[in-house]
């Protein structure tokens, strides 16, 4: 399959799931969910407006589009907040559909014409890689709405083994390849590069994601009532915020998914949780929060053969066997749901189900060069006006499998859990 087969064909996988996503009436399409979240038809438009922008625009704002500049704006996410957008004369959800599927055909015409192996397949990539980014900003506001469901329960996942809450594996010290370059992984992103060396001292960490069983006990032991466990930072937060338990978890003992009440599985990773909690947990378990570096090398570094693995499992594309990614599931899948996805250490799970918290903020790599959109690494990383950032890795069920990576980077306030945001245990050996 050709480079330009492989994009026409990401293209289309993030379309229909995009469209999936969008398949209620206008009036749904216009609501706004939360202040956290936009209307869904802003997210719509704003995936037609952005692939317009960087496959038939060059990149440049000022270069005539099928939008009115005053109506191109709209879509711009560095002048509009969120909250602000559901007041926006956004398109209507018809004109956004018609717009987005005009600016798809164009796109795949141009493609058609790229030549293979071309550097403007990278751009290509970057805006499915964006779209997918949407697809999940989407199903978190969905996760936020009220009502009766939308969505149905999901595609059924593997079962977990029982014994994993709680166990580790060791890392040993020693040096390892952290990021990659655009031989290895053409399609990365900018934070991702440079490929360099780091010498890491040994430690342990955990061979499953935290669960909802192991969490309970944290809140039956106070974890919530006692300041001790959490940061100067995390304890106000979760006064003035009120927090008392995960994100959608009730106070019967349930918890609420899409508009769906059901018990809480005891076996499936915690999810919906701050960085300030994640924190906070640690410290009670006994345990820290792995650095991203720590998280990645865990991931991809096989110590046999002193190279990066592609994947955690080794060189196979993700499927079904090997982890929960793609967003059918709506819901993480038990631990031990996927021994063949092992890493060369022996930790699970470490790609799709929940993304997890690390104890690093963002911050470039020794080398670091900004990629064809500027905007994307650069305004947040630590030490810029809004740099406050935490580093989570590993995706989520809800990530495309076709875009991540363990070198794969994504950040958040500390404060955020509509996220699909675990934790991941770690501890110096």
């Amino acid at each position: 399959m050709t480079t330009r087969e492989t994009l026409a064909g990401e293209l289309t996988k993030a379309r229909d799931r995009t469209l999936r996503l969008v398949d209620f009436d206008d009036a749904e399409l216009r609501r706004q969910y939360d202040p956290l979240m936009s209307p869904l038809v802003w997210d719509l438009a704003h995936i037609g407006q952005q692939e317009e922008l960087w496959l038939l625009r060059g990149g440049n704002p000022n270069r005539p589009g099928l939008l009115a500049p005053e109506v191109d704006q709209l879509y711009d996410a560095f002048v509009h907040s969120r909250a602000a957008r559901v007041d926006l004369p956004l398109l209507p959800p018809t004109d956004a559909r018609n717009y987005c599927a005009t600016v798809r055909g164009r796109a795949l015409d141009t493609l058609e014409a790229l030549p293979d192996g071309h550097p403007d397949a990278f751009t290509y990539a970057l805006v499915i890689s964006h779209e997918n980014q949407h697809d999940e900003t989407m199903l978190q506001a969905l996760s936020l709405r009220t009502g009766a469901p939308l969505l149905d329960y999901g595609t059924a996942l593997p079962h977990g083994r029982p014994g994993l809450a709680g166990s580790s594996v060791l890392v040993p010290g020693g040096e390892f390849t952290l990021g990659v370059d655009a031989v290895t992984e053409p399609f990365s992103l900018d934070n991702e590069r440079p490929a360099h060396t780091v010498d890491v001292p040994a430690f342990r960490i955990g061979r499953v994601p935290v669960t909802n069983a192991e969490w309970k006990q944290f809140i039956a032991d106070g974890g919530y009532r006692e300041s001790r466990w959490w940061s100067a930072a995390g304890w106000a937060h979760r006064q003035q915020a009120g927090l008392i338990a995960p994100l959608y978890w009730n106070a019967d003992g349930t918890r609420t998914r899409f508009g769906h009440a059901e018990q809480i599985p005891a076996d499936e990773p915690v999810q919906h949780v701050t960085y300030y909690e994640a924190e906070a947990y640690a410290a009670w378990a006994g345990a820290r929060l792995p650095s991203e570096i720590e998280w990645e090398k865990a991931c991809a570094w096989d110590p046999q053969s002193r190279t990066r693995r592609r994947y955690p499992w080794g060189a196979a594309e993700p499927s079904a066997a090997l982890a929960n990614l793609g967003g059918e599931a709506l819901r993480p899948a038990p631990v031990g749901a996927y021994p063949g996805g092992a890493s060369a250490y022996g930790a699970e799970q470490m790609l799709g189900d929940v993304w997890e918290w690390t104890s690093s903020p963002l911050r470039p790599w020794p080398g670091f060069t900004p990629m064809v959109y500027r905007q994307y690494s650069e305004p947040f990383f630590e030490g810029t006006a809004s740099g406050e950032y935490r580093v989570l890795r590993g995706g989520s069920w809800a990530v495309a499998a076709g875009i991540l990576r363990p070198s794969f980077r994504n950040w958040d306030h500390p404060i955020r859990r509509q996220i699909f945001s675990g934790v991941r245990l770690a501890w110096d050996a």
